[in-house]
């Protein structure tokens, strides 16, 4: 759990300024306003669901399941809207309701029965994906601005004000610092070891100045998209999670060393249960933002997203056999296959040739994985 950099969190930054320059260079409209926009909603989308798989590969598990439940909670939301006329909120409320309770009967298998996450997630990705099918009836459900999908829509339509976007910046910062304040404080207090005063002000600095770069970016064509406010949201509960409860250390423990956890008295079972409930929500909320991005629920929504998820974790330097990752990780792995993705998008490029470059991508951040844990 240290908060110390890496030579993986290096390497996964100049990674992405070689891609980036490397695509403004071929195609210079990747630069341009209206595309670093979609760019950040793509990544929103992408780094919620990935936020989620974090809390399931901290514990030493993994969840094949999450693309094909993105279909099904974001379909299910939509046929409640379209078809039985429900009012958006509530169908997402239900959606949402229905994918925590999913996810928590998984994990109670896996807790309780001992089964496999791999078997049990494979399962439920098949499961899934037949319920998703038979829910949308094989057709396509429009999820078009306009009378009870109004609200629906929103969620990848609407922009916030620039004033507004610069405020909530200036918001940010201020509660980055506070938080760091506090946290150096505590620690010291505490006893603990705490980072050098130069280092904590360049986090706080290069976070600051992230968050004002991307409110001017994207002022610069309508605004800050919602689903960045969203991934904002995810990613401060996540972080508190893991950072600051009792929750999240265990977790970390647990992916660590289940049997030293469990000797511990750390409650495993619960623990692990309860990331398998938060990870449903999560994925649920994917399935909205994903929905209503795409515009329809149609039976190719949500496919391979948690091969994706899974990727911007590994990239991110989380270790695929738990007990190691960050937030700030994971958010760069997502930013980086976002960026792969929207940049072959731009230049062409052929739809066998993207799955063998995300391919090649995984591979070597697994490779990289299993390099760094035999130093």
């Amino acid at each position: 759990m240290s908060s110390r950099l890496s030579f993986r969190d290096f390497s996964v930054g100049i990674a992405l300024l070689l891609l980036g320059g490397f695509f403004a260079l071929k195609e210079p409209e990747f630069l341009s306003a209206r595309n670093l926009s979609q760019l950040m909603t793509e990544l929103s989308i992408v780094a919620t669901l990935a936020m989620g798989m974090l809390l399931i590969i901290l514990g030493g598990h993994i969840d094949l399941s999450a693309g094909s439940g993105v279909g099904l909670l974001g379909g299910l939301a939509s046929v409640l809207v379209m078809q039985h006329n429900f009012s958006a909120p509530a169908a997402m409320g239900i959606a949402f309701v229905a994918g925590v309770v999913l996810w928590k009967a998984m994990g109670a298998l896996i807790v309780i029965e001992r089964i496999p996450a791999f078997i049990v997630t494979l399962g439920g990705l098949l499961i899934f994906k037949g319920m998703f099918w038979r829910t949308i009836d094989n057709s396509t459900i429009p999820v078009a601005p306009g009378g009870t999908a109004n609200l629906y829509s929103l969620l990848t339509t609407y922009h916030v004000p620039p004033m507004w976007g610069l405020s909530l910046a200036t918001g940010l910062v201020l509660i980055l610092v506070v938080m760091t304040l506090r946290t150096r404080s505590q620690r010291l207090a505490d006893g603990f070891e705490v980072e050098s005063r130069e280092m904590a002000f360049l986090k706080v600095f290069v976070a600051g100045q992230g968050m004002f770069l991307f409110v001017l970016i994207t002022n610069q064509f309508r605004g800050v998209p919602l689903p960045a406010l969203i991934l904002g949201a995810v990613t401060l509960i996540v972080h508190v999670l893991t950072r600051h409860t009792a929750f999240g250390r265990h977790l970390y423990a647990i992916g660590g060393n289940e049997e030293a956890a469990l000797v511990s008295g750390i409650p495993v079972k619960r623990v692990i249960f309860t990331a398998f409930g938060i990870m449903g929500g999560i994925v649920a909320i994917t399935g909205f933002m994903q929905t209503a991005y795409v515009g329809s629920s149609t039976t190719t929504v949500g496919e391979l997203m948690e091969l994706d998820a899974v990727a911007a974790c590994v990239v991110g330097g989380v270790s695929l056999r738990g007990g190691r990752g960050s937030v700030m990780g994971v958010l760069l792995g997502s930013l980086l296959m976002v960026t792969l993705l929207k940049g072959m998008g731009l230049m062409n490029v052929s739809p066998e040739h993207k799955f063998m470059a995300r391919g090649a991508v995984l591979i070597l951040a697994a490779w990289m994985d299993v390099r760094l844990n035999r130093r």
